[in-house]
């Protein structure tokens, strides 16, 4: 069952018409979107399923509001945003994203924007940069690494490790800065290790003000659970 947020989203004219024409019915997209992207990912059981695009879509709207971003773009992008992703879908572009933009009749530019934001959310590797151009992408992106941070983002971190068969810990492995997206997309580490490659430097990567505040408490939040982890692994507690 779908689970509507209970604020009514507002968007601004001026930026639906930059693009194109503006959709008659703006809620009538989102409450197709949202149905496809929920029939797509409820079954999901690595940390990207309907739940964790909820929290997404919530968090960019919230982020949205405060940075005074287009709120339809941000939403659809963010209801979108794990569709096409490379770790579930092994696809690398928005394909089903702009395939169902098309379908429902959305203007080529709005498609556009919306689409640009998918294809640069991914974290890429510690050695890869990947900045967003436009207001919107960032409040999206920083909502997509939030839910990476905190106990939602241990919870998920545990959940992707134990669907793709890798150990918990192995104290012998060392975490590695990837230099480029293909050597991250190889990386078969642990899943402690991956606290390390990419977890713990989301914080620094954040682009928006809400984004930077709520990534330092959710960032204490596991650097606390990490020393737990690793003193009781070690039988010192």
């Amino acid at each position: 069952m779908v689970v509507r947020m209970s604020e009514k989203t507002l968007w601004r004219k001026k930026d639906l018409n930059d693009a194109g024409k503006m959709p008659a019915a703006p809620e009538a997209f989102i409450r197709k979107t949202e149905k496809f992207v929920h029939a797509l990912c409820s079954r999901d059981c690595s940390g990207h399923d309907w739940w964790h695009v909820y929290r997404v879509r919530k968090m960019a709207l919230k982020i949205a509001r405060e940075e005074k971003a287009d709120l339809f773009i941000v939403e659809l992008a963010a209801l979108l945003h794990d569709v096409d992703d490379w770790k579930v879908s092994k696809i690398h572009e928005p394909v089903k994203a702009r395939k169902l933009l098309h379908s429902l009749g959305l203007a080529p530019g709005l498609i556009a924007r919306i689409c640009a934001i998918i294809e640069g959310i991914s974290f890429r590797g510690a050695g890869v940069p990947t900045p967003m151009s436009t207001l919107e992408g960032k409040c999206v992106q920083d909502a997509d690494r939030l839910d990476a941070l905190g106990a939602i983002g241990i919870a998920r971190t545990f959940a992707y490790g134990g669907s793709k068969g890798r150990p918990i810990h192995d104290p012998a492995y060392k975490p590695r800065v990837h230099a480029s997206f293909e050597e991250y997309k190889k990386s078969v580490g642990t899943t402690i290790g991956h606290f390390y490659e990419k977890l713990l430097l989301l914080k620094d990567l954040m682009q928006t003000r809400a984004g930077r505040r709520l990534a330092n408490e959710r960032h204490a939040c596991m650097e606390e659970f990490l020393a737990r982890f690793l003193a009781e692994w070690e039988g010192l507690e």
